[in-house]
């Protein structure tokens, strides 16, 4: 098992790197540029080249069934699944295989609005109740690969 970070705009870094430590878990922190990450000799640093799909197409050849993915990228998010991997983003909310497609669909509709000018594209600011529930749903994704679920 091990953890894949789609870490470019990842805000829970270091809730991330509480969840691998405790369970002694390799954490892969991919971006498209150098960024300040937590050290230990479970942290693999991994810099792509500056291509917008490249960090994502990284984590998706290499993550696999006992794998959990971070991402709020519901593309990748997607093709994590696929791969059998369990996906956490960073709010807090799984994503599975009964949730990805209203997902993605709700992701389109939210692109086709923001190109109409029916929606300026708000998102919510990160909060601390956000970081709480992401730590307890990794937590969640940790104890289920280790039952086999």
């Amino acid at each position: 098992m091990q953890i894949y970070v789609d870490a470019d705009a990842c805000p829970v870094k270091d809730e991330v790197m509480r969840v691998a430590t405790r369970h002694a878990l390799a954490v892969h922190f991919v971006s498209n540029s150098w960024m300040r990450l937590p050290e230990g000799p479970l942290v693999h640093r991994v810099v792509v080249i500056e291509d917008p799909d490249a960090a994502d197409n990284w984590i998706a050849e290499r993550i696999g069934p006992g794998d959990i993915a971070v991402t709020a990228d519901i593309p990748l998010a997607a093709r994590c699944l696929k791969a059998g991997a369990k996906v956490v983003g960073p709010a807090g909310k799984p994503f599975d295989q009964g949730s990805i497609g209203m997902a993605l669909a709700m992701r389109d509709l939210q692109s086709h609005l923001r190109e109409t000018g029916e929606s300026r594209g708000f998102n919510p600011a990160f909060t601390p109740k956000d970081r709480s529930r992401f730590l307890e749903a990794l937590e969640h994704a940790v104890q289920a690969v280790k039952r086999g679920n």
